[in-house]
């Protein structure tokens, strides 16, 4: 006679919780990790934003020397209009809370003042400084 060779089902207890165990330690490494990017892009995005922007306000007052032979900064309600200095709509700031109000511009200010608590951007149409409206601590946005 032939033994019936028993096949078992499934995993037992101790597998189970070994599995679990891995799974947390590599949580516990990867969630550090994910938000170390997760802070690199933001800053990634708001220095992204601002260098476009402030390009965009650079040609504009090129462009203003060149036309009229008076170089002037660009006002905010210039500065909001698509297609005045920015192509597009203008872009959002990466450090806004997503509970507050779209992105605004408030003018002036004093370069690296949050006013208010909405985000959004600031603005002096005097000197054509443009930085984050939002505690952007760490992130030294002024030197970019």
């Amino acid at each position: 006679m032939l033994a019936k060779l028993r096949q078992e089902k499934g995993f037992t207890l101790i597998e189970l919780i070994i599995i679990i165990v891995i799974l947390g330690i590599l949580a516990a490494v990867a969630i550090p990790k994910y938000q170390d990017i997760s802070a690199e892009a933001r800053a990634a995005a708001a220095r992204a934003s601002l260098g476009n922007v402030r390009s965009g306000i650079t040609i504009f007052y090129a462009n203003q020397a060149v036309k009229t032979g008076f170089a002037i900064w660009p006002t905010q309600i210039q500065l909001e209009t698509s297609g005045v200095v920015m192509e597009h709509t203008f872009p959002p700031n990466p450090y806004q809370l997503l509970t507050n109000a779209p992105d605004s511009i408030v003018t002036g200010v004093t370069k690296g003042t949050i006013v208010g608590a909405r985000g959004g951007w600031a603005y002096n149409e005097t000197t054509g400084e443009l930085w984050l409206n939002t505690s952007t601590a760490g992130i030294v946005e002024n030197l970019w």
